[in-house]
């Protein structure tokens, strides 16, 4: 069994001016220890997805299913979820300064974290682990800074500091949404390393949810790519980055310099995401698609695309597998 097996999750709010299709019939799977990169623009439903089945899409409509050990969140009560929200599931959110109260120390908030879940430790115990956790994550003179403001700490800092509020209980799967957006890329390399060494030490799964693919490509073993609300293509690293099939996947990572090579120039997508309130039929990416058909109209299903397991594409372009007898 998977870790965590979303299956036809959608999402929707209901706003002045119609209903929001935020995301429409997404599915997915972690198992232990494995790190899912969830890329796409903004707007495709990506941080969505997650605080959905995190329980914190406050006014949306949640439906499909989203088991973690066995047990559909999407179900779960709000106790329930508090109590898996630390202690099962880690969180770590784009602004750090949104996870930190100003007003608190941060180690206070470490520890009282801890002691949240964890009712039998004591707050000399709890303080000493806010100290370890600290140091783990990078951050020198732990026992003075344990002491700081969220003000006191810089970008990168503050960043090191949530994550080490996530991995406080050695969750079971950590979810990073878009967690170096406001980091310059010296500290963004910092933080995706913190990350890589904390689940190499506990064994911990990531879901790192970001738009940027170069940042996937240093830490991701799949890779999930979203656009419109759904899913274009999934598969692994490797495949994705030297096998992809979807044009929208082909647009993400011809818009990388490393992906570029000896191009003077990056090439861009044309024209805008689809609006959520109106979305086209068929498949959300033709009308931005250079290899846009009349088959296009029609809604294409994941199917697979190449030999590698699990490599799955929603686009009617000819697929190379299974081979032709």
């Amino acid at each position: 069994m998977a870790l965590l097996e979303v299956d036809d999750l959608h999402v929707s709010f209901r706003t002045a001016d119609g209903v929001v299709q935020a995301v429409r019939g997404v599915s997915y799977r972690v198992d232990a220890g494995q790190t899912l990169g969830i890329v796409g623009e903004s707007g495709a439903g990506k941080s969505v997805s997650i605080q959905a089945i995190m329980g914190l899409s406050q006014g949306a409509r949640v439906s499909g299913r989203a088991l973690f050990q066995g047990r559909d969140l999407l179900t779960s009560s709000p106790a329930q979820m508090r109590a898996i929200r630390g202690a099962g599931i880690g969180m770590i959110f784009q602004d750090p300064l949104s996870g930190l109260h100003p007003c608190y120390q941060v180690g206070w908030q470490i520890v009282e974290m801890i002691r949240l879940h964890d009712h039998e430790i004591s707050k000399d115990q709890a303080r000493q682990r806010a100290v370890e956790l600290l140091r783990l994550v990078g951050i020198s003179r732990p026992e003075q800074r344990v002491r700081d403001y969220p003000h006191q700490f810089s970008g990168g800092m503050r960043q090191r500091a949530m994550i080490a509020m996530a991995m406080a209980l050695n969750p079971a799967l950590l979810v990073a949404d878009e967690p170096t957006t406001a980091l310059d890329v010296t500290v963004q390399a910092q933080a995706l390393q913190v990350i890589r060494r904390l689940q190499e030490t506990l064994g911990t799964a990531v879901i790192l949810v970001t738009h940027d693919l170069g940042v996937v490509a240093h830490v991701a073993d799949e890779v999930l790519v979203m656009y419109g609300g759904r899913v274009m293509e999934r598969g692994g690293r490797r495949t994705l980055f030297f096998a992809s099939h979807h044009p929208y996947t082909e647009g993400l990572l011809q818009s990388l310099p490393a992906y570029a090579g000896g191009r003077k120039r990056l090439h861009s997508i044309p024209g805008q995401p689809p609006s959520m309130l109106d979305p086209p039929p068929g498949c959300p990416f033709a009308p931005r698609c250079a290899y846009v058909m009349d088959k296009c109209e029609e809604d294409p299903a994941l199917e697979a695309v190449s030999g590698e397991p699990g490599h799955v594409s929603a686009c009617w372009l000819r697929r190379s597998w299974p081979p032709t007898p």
